[in-house]
């Protein structure tokens, strides 16, 4: 062999690439094989099952390549023999050594020696790979299966070699195919080896006539033809009772390629299933399904969806046309960082001409291939995109674009490409594309239908869930809604406030269990019943009473926890009952420390057949109650008391203001991680009535008592400084006086005016009949007392009370 080649001087003319099966093993840093071929399995006759795991030199002589001391020498230090020459130096400071090459007889399980020619390259990095190893069999070389032109029959010598990529214009072909065969890495991995591979330089055979040619991976398919007369000559034969062709007994596994083709496929499609579909989230899900394909079966995949899809919206059926708007919702490529971006960005929506493959697939719901893009064609493709030239990204690629489609709907599809040098698509990767669009299409409709019933579900509560006034009377409210973390996060936690007779305020906060549109629906039955309820004037016991019996009616199926407060601002008072729920907080503002009130637990709602009890607390002006659902204390694997202990701590920290004490508190325990239960959290300042700011009055049943309500409430309100109010307010008081002397019994008339953001007049008697609009004539002498309180008051309304009614009105105050 001729010095000068092996020193990397490339041979007189071109030499051509060297197609032999190579069986290619990936060492870990144990020395321990990592990966192993079906060409290694091919080779030495070891399944994969049986050489994972095993120390390498026992299956390939390749000790030579392994390092002796790894703490002296952290990246190894390799040998250089056999086929290597000395100038094969590396760029990347030193910390490569020479690959090693070698040529050795073995023993192969069921077969006699033989003759196995080899080459090594060490690898660093922060991977666990150590060594790459290729594997060729000498024995069954011939010259011309090595491509070398003019070499005769009978060679003397056969080594395995390396030489700078640069030395032979066809030995890229390595590194193109070279990760289509490694394990399942991902692109920055596999580069990695590949870029150490060009580094240190391409494995070459070497013959004694001084030719050197580059080997790569022999991925040639037999004829289908051959394999059948090869199959139809066996079933003859089976079918006569004659033994079985010599080719036909021969014949096994290992030498179909094109079945071991399929069955890769298949095993590709089955590792792409396992990968995609993890979790119902749309936008996880896309992210998925275009990383499932590169690098492995195409170089770019762009994923293209309708805009209901990405909408998370319902859409009819039908084709799609011109005017259809497409989502680009993904992009991954191979190709340097940034290259793609700028140009196709993620987000952006477009409809495609009729004239395109991307509306041929999309209209006909099968695969489209394109071979390669022609000049034509990238000019028609770049046509569609204002102002940037896409055509140096496409054209000379061949494409295959796939329709995601799902119950014979078509819900986007993928763009495809694979670089220049790649093998183009064949019909054999049109149907692998078709088969894991199809399932990708399964696993995307999926999560678009979850985001869509989970969209429903949101809207469902949102409308649901109340908007709270800031202010009521004698008090300030504040409140948090969080959705849940886990799958169907919607749940049935909610909270409320009544406006009740008396500058009482009722309020509430309740849990339906379970999570989806059903708790939401429900939630949403309970609450409208509080209100309802609440308008009576119930005692909070006998409310949840009555909560309960109408949960069983509703469905036994159904439980909930429900906390119920009155406060009344003038008495200073709270009565709380409460239904399985977690207890209040209670805030003292004279020393700013905070308490759990203690309440008889009582049952949730629903369970039925359990007595709800009320207790009363004394309150100062400036206290805060907090009321929360479980949600929010509770979390997995940790006592619920720790949750409720910082529940008390959060509450007591000072705050600038209402919303700032919820965000405290929401941040104190929503950090602790681990929370997958929605959360509602209502906040109340009890900021109470000073006495000074409420008039009483009793009023007798005498007719002439409404002009002494007059008198008195204009006296008040001069007293008050709203002189400016008066007139209207003893007009609306006249009327409410005269109705209630009217309609009344035996007990006194009780008259109340309470001055806060608004004048609020109320009149209380003891009949139980309330109040309506009528329409009165130009000749009815009744009728028109209640239109002027609608027509003038800023809001009225009235309820019923345990001895009779109140009707109230609400007058603006000037501003001061």
């Amino acid at each position: 062999m001729d010095r000068g080649t092996e020193r990397g001087n490339p041979p007189h003319g071109p030499a051509a690439a060297g197609r032999i099966p190579l069986a290619v093993v990936v060492v870990d840093r144990e020395g321990l094989v990592s990966h192993w071929s079906r060409g290694a399995r091919r080779l030495v006759g070891t399944t994969r099952e049986e050489a994972v795991g095993r120390p390498v030199v026992d299956l390939l002589p390749v000790s030579g390549a392994l390092p002796e001391d790894d703490e002296a020498e952290p990246y190894g230090a390799y040998a250089a023999y056999d086929g290597l020459g000395p100038d094969l130096e590396s760029s990347l400071d030193g910390r490569l050594f020479y690959p090693a090459a070698g040529r050795a007889r073995l023993t192969a399980a069921d077969s006699d020696r033989i003759d196995v020619l080899w080459w090594a390259y060490p690898l660093v990095g922060p991977g666990a790979e150590r060594l790459l190893v290729l594997a060729a069999d000498a024995g069954a070389l011939r010259p011309e299966d090595a491509g070398v032109s003019g070499a005769g029959a009978a060679v003397e010598r056969i080594a395995p070699g390396f030489a700078l990529h640069t030395d032979f214009p066809g030995a890229e072909d390595l590194a193109r195919r070279l990760p289509e065969i490694l394990p399942s890495m991902s692109v920055g991995e596999s580069a990695r080896i590949v870029a150490q591979v060009l580094e240190l330089g391409y494995p070459v055979l070497e013959f004694s006539q001084n030719d050197r040619v580059p080997v790569t991976p022999d991925w040639g398919v037999p004829r289908r033809t051959e394999r059948m007369e090869r199959r139809q000559r066996a079933a003859a034969a089976a079918l006569s009772g004659e033994p079985l062709p010599q080719d036909a007994e021969h014949e096994d596994e290992g030498e179909d390629l094109e079945y071991v083709a399929v069955r890769e496929r298949l095993e590709f499609l089955n590792e792409v299933s396992g990968r995609i579909g993890t979790s119902l989230d749309l936008s996880r899900t896309i992210v998925e399904v275009s990383r499932a394909v590169v690098p492995r079966f195409t170089d770019v995949a762009g994923t293209y969806l309708r805009e209901q899809v990405v909408a998370g919206e319902g859409f009819s059926d039908g084709v799609p046309d011109t005017t259809t708007m497409w989502h680009r919702v993904a992009l991954e490529h191979t190709d340097e960082p940034g290259r793609w971006d700028d140009v196709v960005p993620v987000g952006e929506a477009m409809p495609f001409p009729a004239h395109t493959p991307f509306f041929q697939c999309m209209t006909t719901g099968e695969p489209v291939l394109v071979p390669r893009i022609s000049e034509q064609m990238g000019h028609m493709i770049a046509a569609q995109f204002e102002k940037r030239d896409i055509r140096p990204l496409i054209t000379g690629r061949s494409m295959l674009v796939v329709p995601l489609k799902a119950r014979n709907v078509v819900l986007g599809f993928m763009i495809l490409l694979r670089h220049p040098e790649r093998v183009e698509f064949n019909d054999m990767d049109r149907v692998t594309g078709a088969e894991l669009a199809a399932r990708a299409g399964l696993v995307l409709d999926n999560a678009r239908m979850y985001t869509y019933q989970e969209s429903v579900a949101e809207t469902l509560q949102d409308s649901m869930l109340p908007h709270i006034a800031p202010r009521m009377s004698g008090c300030d409210i504040a409140t948090r809604y969080l959705p849940g973390t886990l799958l169907g996060r919607v749940g049935g936690d909610w909270f409320d406030s009544v406006k009740l007779p008396g500058s009482r305020t009722a309020l509430v906060v309740g849990d339906v269990m379970g999570h989806g549109l059903n708790s939401a629906a429900m939630m949403g039955q309970l609450r409208t019943a509080v209100q309802t309820m609440a308008a009576l004037d119930l005692p909070p016991a006998q409310l949840l009473r009555n909560l309960d019996d109408l949960a069983q009616r509703l469905g036994e199926h159904y439980l909930a926890t429900c906390l119920y407060a009155i406060y009344d601002p003038i008495a200073s008072e709270l009565e709380i009952a409460n239904a399985g729920h977690i207890p209040p907080v209670l805030v003292r503002a004279e020393n700013g420390h905070s308490d759990l009130l203690e309440l008889p637990t009582g049952a949730p709602i629903g369970v039925g057949g359990v007595p709800f009890e009320s207790v009363r607390v004394r309150v100062a002006p400036g206290d805060r109650l907090v009321m929360c659902t479980d949600g929010l204390v509770e979390v997995r694997g940790e006592d619920i008391g720790v949750g409720l202990a910082t529940l008390c701590e959060s509450a007591a920290h000072p705050a600038a203001s209402m919303d700032d004490a919820c965000d405290t508190i929401i941040r104190a325990l929503n950090t602790r991680g681990g929370r997958k239960d929605d959360v509602a959290l209502l906040m109340a300042r009890l900021n109470g009535i000073e006495p000074e700011d409420v008039a009483e009055w009793r009023i007798g049943h005498d007719p002439r008592e409404a002009g002494r309500a007059r008198a008195a409430v204009r006296e008040q309100l001069h007293v008050w400084g709203l002189g400016s109010v008066a007139d209207t307010a003893e007009l609306l008081v006249s009327e409410l006086v005269t109705n209630a002397v009217r309609h009344s019994h035996s007990r006194p008339i009780d008259l109340r005016l309470v001055r806060g953001d608004t004048l609020l007049c109320e009149v209380d008697d003891d009949d139980h009949t309330l109040p309506t609009l009528l329409s009165a004539g130009r000749l009815d002498e009744f009728g028109r007392g209640m239109r002027v309180v609608s027509t003038l008051a800023r809001e009225w309304g009235t309820s019923r009370t345990s001895s009779g009614k109140t009707v109230w009105f609400e007058l603006t105050l000037p501003r001061r």
